[in-house]
């Protein structure tokens, strides 16, 4: 008798199929999944494969993987997970505008202390700070999530830009103060820290609570004199930020 050899299952249609059960409550938060052998028995799939989907689950927010405990649902939605990969200054123009900016505020403000220190200036220097939060870009149909909480500062003589950037909620502060001044990025610095979340009013435009852990991204925007002009301080919920790049051997 002729055998017949069932053909593999691909990854996508395994991920689709663990996400539709995950979503209907047929795999219910808090209950493990199938093991590893078990799902490759049930998808006819390679342990490679599997693994690969549940690395997919896991990178959405939708499981956690304990080694000799397996893998529990912790939720029925994926989180929105930003995951930007930067190479260049076009990158993060490109980012600026996939994310929907909601302005809550515009101020003259002198900065101080650890906030100070943070952006690279002395004590008690003015800055024009415009405070924003960035919403999830709605492809996946959630575009009222937030997914950062962003504070520029920015030359006090550049007013004008206050209301250029509740104008356009999808340029980059950046790219507002070039079209408007010809002041052009050359270099970007980038420091990335954990930290905890202090401030009520950035943890309620989040949906956090005070004291959670977060991101923080501060970006210095230099000009070709290496003059800084533009200073963000960005905070994002620490389950929805993870950076992607790719390292290369340099040549002799």
């Amino acid at each position: 008798m002729q055998s017949i050899q069932m053909s593999k299952t691909n990854s996508a249609e395994i991920t689709r199929q663990l996400l539709d059960g995950i979503a209907t409550g047929r795999f219910p938060v808090g209950t493990l999944l199938p093991t590893e052998f078990e799902l490759c028995e049930q998808f006819n799939a390679s342990r490679y494969t599997i693994r690969a989907v549940l690395q997919e689950l896991q990178e959405q927010g939708l499981v956690s993987r304990r080694k000799n405990v397996g893998t529990r649902v912790e939720a029925s939605r994926p989180k929105a997970v930003f995951r930007p990969t930067l190479a260049s200054v076009d990158d993060l123009v490109q980012f600026g505008a996939e994310h929907l900016r909601l302005v809550q505020s515009v101020e003259k403000v002198k900065v101080a202390g650890g906030v100070a220190r943070e952006i690279g200036c002395a004590d008690g220097t003015t800055w024009l700070r415009i405070s924003s939060v960035r919403l999830n870009d709605g492809r996946d149909g959630r575009a009222d999530v937030p997914i950062a909480w962003t504070d520029v500062y920015i030359d006090p003589a550049y007013t004008d830009i206050g209301d250029m950037v509740r104008a356009s909620p999808d340029s980059l502060v950046s790219t507002l103060i070039e079209s408007r001044y010809g002041r052009q990025i050359a270099e970007i610095e980038q420091d990335v820290s954990a930290s905890t979340l202090a401030d009520e009013t950035v943890a309620k435009a989040l949906r956090l609570e005070p004291g959670a852990s977060v991101l923080k991204i501060v970006r210095r925007y230099l000009d070709a004199d290496g003059q800084t002009f533009e200073v963000t301080a960005t905070v994002h919920p620490a389950d929805s930020f993870s950076v992607s790049m790719r390292l290369k051997r340099a040549t002799s």
